[in-house]
């Protein structure tokens, strides 16, 4: 099962505010042993909010762009994870070890392709499984 593993924003990650070396080595460390363990298949931290912009769709074909900053910083993204593991309680376990001292970490499970049942047919399936491999190539993976 594929899971993502989301970091909620802070105040300080809103503000910008960067790790500092001591940061960055625990969480390097903490990273390298999900790869080492096979778990972690990508993973990065986000600019503030400020820098992004939100897209709304209004049904109609019409759409409104958004720009940051966000209210409500603890219901914003500041990082993320893709990990592989055979269950939720794996991934809760792993996340256990995780160098935060505070805030809070989300795990959500990836649909895999059974999840969609006969609205996934067999053309469907195909392209999707191209369109993996085009990126997959294309990123050198």
């Amino acid at each position: 099962m594929r899971f993502m593993v989301i970091v909620k924003a802070n105040e300080d990650s809103e503000s910008g505010r960067m790790p500092t070396t001591e940061e960055l080595t625990e969480m390097g460390n903490y990273n390298e042993e999900l790869v080492k363990a096979g778990v972690m298949l990508a993973g990065d931290g986000l600019y503030p909010s400020a820098k992004g912009a939100r897209v709304a769709f209004d049904g109609k074909g019409a759409t409104t762009v958004i720009d940051g900053p966000f209210a409500e910083a603890k219901e914003l993204i500041a990082g993320f994870w893709i990990w592989e593991l055979p269950s939720l309680q794996d991934a809760v376990e792993w996340l256990k070890k995780a160098p935060f001292s505070e805030g809070e970490v989300e795990i959500r499970q990836i649909h895999g392709p059974e999840a969609f049942g006969d609205a996934l047919t067999p053309e469907i399936q195909a392209q999707e499984d191209r369109l993996r491999e085009q990126v997959a190539a294309q990123h050198g993976q």
